[in-house]
């Protein structure tokens, strides 16, 4: 019963690495995936970004035109109270009213525009580092793994031919013995062949008279028997 309960722990744990494996294999694919999908959204963002500050840039010279109208119709409210018209300065009085809340609502719209740009650069600025971090983590993972592969295959190829490499290695060095055994008989071919070439040399000198031969025995006995009878 024991070994039972062991048996299934052990078929379990087996499936759980199994479908561990299946999720590692594709986890590459699925953070590429994400990486791309970031990128359009980032993308995506900076465009947005780039309207918003369209906008803001309008608002702020919409406040300019409204502060400079306002001062404009601030001095014809002066020159008309300097010349007596109450009438007419508060018909400007009215208009500038009018003028200022436009101002105010121009100035909160563009320091809306203002902070959201300001809000938005930093989002797409720490994203963008989120990004490269994550494609660099990725890149020293896939590079990790394709070394990986090529050790296990080396490990798989050579691992357990211990005997075939030393049988190579043998040869090898059967191989250098018999070009060292070749390359004696050459050299000494060669020094053969020198003698033969010389020997004939002097055959041919010697039936030309131009060098004298070997002394044959009767002669080296002549000269031994004049140095007899001199003493």
């Amino acid at each position: 019963m024991a070994i039972f309960k062991k048996l299934v722990t052990a078929l379990r744990g087996g499936i759980n690495e199994a479908g561990e494996t299946i999720v590692d294999t594709q986890a590459l694919r699925i953070l590429d995936q994400e990486i791309r999908d970031a990128d359009s959204e980032l993308k995506q963002a900076k465009e947005s970004l780039a309207n918003i500050l369209a906008q803001q840039k309008l608002a702020e010279k919409i406040v300019k035109e409204t502060q400079s109208k306002i001062d404009e119709y601030e001095s014809y409210a002066i020159k008309a109270l300097e010349s007596g018209n109450e009438e007419l300065a508060l018909e400007v009085a009215e208009k500038l009213g009018f003028l200022e809340n436009e101002l105010e609502n121009n100035k909160q719209q563009a320091t809306y525009f203002d902070e959201t740009v300001k809000s938005l650069r930093q989002s797409i600025s720490q994203t963008e580092i989120n990004i490269r971090n994550l494609k660099q983590q990725v890149d020293i993972v896939k590079a990790t793994e394709s070394v990986q592969k090529a050790q296990s295959a080396v490990a798989q190829r050579y691992g357990g031919s211990t005997a075939k490499l030393q049988t190579a290695l043998d040869s090898l060095d059967r191989i250098k013995k018999r070009q060292e055994k070749n390359s004696a008989v050459i050299e000494a071919k060669n020094e053969l062949a020198k003698l033969e070439n010389k020997s004939t040399l002097d055959s041919k000198l010697e039936a030309a008279g131009i060098k004298s031969g070997n002394q044959n025995a009767a002669a080296i006995l002549a000269k031994l028997k004049e140095k007899q009878m001199i003493q």
